[in-house]
């Protein structure tokens, strides 16, 4: 089973910590030459330290904020400029803060649609003709497996992401003439800082520690665990590979078992 990836760059979002970090790390290790994307640089040049570069891979980084959608366009059609080859696109970025779906400003649904949809869309009309040209192309999007099950307290999140997984179904349905799949994985609950914040909150909400919030959490799973982002990461990382070159235009769930539908 072919799974290297010597010789193909890859662009990964929100890639300075957890599933993104991961997922930067891992397709270092396949021989692909990363291009992290984040607004931190100091954190971007630190994770830049991690990467594998024993293939002679040149990585590098953008600074981007995706709060920030006209800025990112401006970038992103620079770098495209400078006459850069893309192979692989993760589309990542931190969620919407939790609570009931009744008590969200309708601000809060147009800064996720901005953040999640609208700039995952401003970075594949950038780079999908350069995947055409290349003859090879996976997009690769992070959303979350309420696309297949509403989540409690995730009211907005709930929304944009079935936005996000609609919009990459079309996506999919046009692309794959070109040799572009387009695939959505789907974290369960996985140890990040989001979701470190997330059990916070509701810690903090029905009175109980954070330590019982994840126990809560983790027996959700028919695995009776959270997920380590690494995990998530080889999902991605194996949709990102020659492997998965028929795989296209579908949801998988990476959460144990956890999500009851089909």
């Amino acid at each position: 089973m072919n799974i290297q990836l010597k010789d193909k760059i890859a662009v990964v979002c929100g890639s300075t910590q957890g599933i993104g970090k991961a997922t930067a790390r891992e397709l270092s290790k396949m021989g692909a030459t990363l291009v992290l994307v984040a607004r931190n640089e100091d954190k971007l040049k630190a994770t830049l330290l991690e990467l594998d570069t024993q293939d002679g891979q040149n990585h590098s980084y953008i600074v981007a904020d995706f709060s920030k959608p006209s800025e990112l366009e401006k970038i992103i059609a620079k770098w495209v400029l400078d006459s850069n080859k893309v192979h692989i696109l993760v589309n990542n970025t931190g969620g919407p803060k939790g609570g009931p779906i009744r008590n969200a400003a309708t601000s809060e649904f147009l800064d996720a649609f901005n953040q999640h949809l609208i700039c995952n869309h401003i970075m594949v009309q950038a780079l999908y003709p350069i995947m055409k040209d290349e003859g090879y192309g996976r997009i690769i999007n992070v959303i979350s497996t309420s696309v297949k099950q509403p989540l409690n307290n995730l009211g907005v999140s709930n929304t944009i992401r079935g936005a996000v997984a609609s919009w990459s179904k079309t996506l999919a349905n046009e692309l794959g003439q070109f040799n572009i799949t387009v695939n959505n994985v789907l974290p369960g609950a996985t140890n990040t800082d989001r979701l470190q914040t997330l059990a916070q909150i509701k810690s903090d909400q029905i009175n109980e520690t954070v330590d019982s919030v994840f126990a809560e959490m983790a027996s959700e799973s028919p695995m009776n665990r959270i997920a380590q982002p690494e995990e998530i990461a080889s999902a991605i990382a194996f949709l990102a590979s020659p492997a998965a070159s028929y795989i296209n235009g579908i949801n998988i769930p990476v959460d144990g078992g956890r999500t009851k539908s089909l």
